[in-house]
Parts: C-alpha cells; structure tokens; sequence
C-alpha cells in the first residue's frame, strides 16, 4: 500500500509540474460556424501560444509581472508552491518508506514521514484544485455570458484536466498515507 501511495504521489507531482509549464490552461472557442480555422490560442500561467494551421507555433511570455491579473498572480504562486510541495511530499514518503519499521509491539511501525508525507500530499492536492478549479469555473462562466464577445469566448485546456487528475491523485496517495 504504501508503495501504491508512492506511485500515485509520484504521478500526481509530475502531473501537478506538467500543469503548471502548460500553455493549455485557456484554448480559444470555434462558435457560430467557424469551420475553417487558422489559428488557435492558448493562454497559460506563463505565456500565450498561437497555433497557426497546426504547423507554426509562437509563445510569448507575458511582458511584465506587474501588469498580471491579479488572479493569475495568486494561480501562479499557488501552482508553485504546489510544485515545491508536491516534491517535499515524495521526499518525505520515500524516506517514510524506506525507514518503516515493522517490530513485534508495533506491527504496523508507520514512520512519521508517511503521515506528514500524506498530510502534505492533501494539501498539495487542495492547493492545485483551487487554481484550476477557478479558472474552470470562469472559462465556463464566460463562454455562456451572452456580454462576453465571441472572439474572447475559451474552452477548457489540457492543462486543466492534468490539474484537475493529479489533484485526484495527490488527495488519494495522502488518504492512503493518512490511513495508516
């Protein structure tokens, strides 16, 4: 179990990187009978992308931290200290793992590290839900506003669905942990 618990905390904390570099996270929307279309947007933590016919692709970082939303700064200083987190978290499991002792008193012998790893792993997994989570939200907000123009309108990115699994993995390696 608590290897099960390592992999899956594993996944989550690359899923929870992966999700943070990706540009995914806003994808411009195809409405009213747009068929052929050229270009396609993508709006992440830390820069825009523009697919133009599948062939070219040119990210820009954005120009200024200052001139950020102020939600993107608050997505983006959860998002790393979620990947820092996630980190420490595997850390402490690996070490919780290797270091569990099993005697005849305490046959279970569950280290210190595997319950702190899997309090951490939870709250990893709280901190990248809350950005993700929001910035769905808004997508979806947004795309059914009849006052937002059509050309603004976004879907949901790739990077989205990674948040939103590896938080779902992050919470069940941390409710195995924490089940010892």
């Amino acid at each position: 179990l608590q290897i099960t618990g390592l992999i899956l905390g594993g996944v989550g904390m690359v899923g929870t990187l992966a999700a943070t570099v990706m540009p995914q996270w806003r994808v411009s929307a195809y409405i009213e009978g747009n068929i052929v279309v050229f270009e396609s947007i993508w709006e992440g933590l830390w820069m825009d992308c523009i697919s133009q016919l599948g062939l070219r692709l040119q990210c820009k970082f954005y120009d200024s931290v200052l001139a950020l939303p102020p939600p993107l700064e608050a997505f983006r200083a959860l998002m790393c200290i979620a990947v820092v987190l996630s980190v420490l978290s595997f850390l402490m499991a690996i070490v919780g793992v290797k270091y569990t002792h099993s005697t005849e008193e305490d046959p279970q012998g569950v280290s210190i590290f595997i319950l702190a790893a899997g309090l951490a792993f939870i709250l990893t997994g709280a901190l990248v839900l809350i950005p993700v989570s929001w910035t769905g939200g808004s997508i979806i907000r947004d795309f059914y506003d009849p006052e937002v123009p059509v050309p603004l309108k976004r879907e949901l990115g790739a990077a989205l669905y990674v948040g939103w699994v590896s938080t779902a993995l992050l919470i069940t390696a941390g409710a195995m942990y924490c089940h010892f």
